[in-house]
């Protein structure tokens, strides 16, 4: 089974009893970029979405293919 981003965020806020705005302000971002993000909004930046993930341990990164 796989997990989606907004999914995974916003399991870990609940179950960090987290809301919305708790989040965004641990995380240093904007309550609206957290509603975006959880509601899987396809046009997030990477670098606060890394920020909102590493409360929770974890980050997204770019695996690039280099062909010789």
């Amino acid at each position: 089974m796989t997990t989606s981003i907004s999914d995974f965020i916003k399991e870990k806020r609940k179950q960090l009893k987290l809301t919305q705005p708790d989040l965004a302000e641990r995380a240093g971002v904007g309550l609206r970029f957290v509603r975006e993000l959880e509601q899987g909004k396809q046009t997030v930046r990477l670098d606060k979405v890394n920020q909102v993930l590493a409360l929770f341990g974890s980050k997204l990164g770019v695996i690039r293919n280099i062909e010789s």
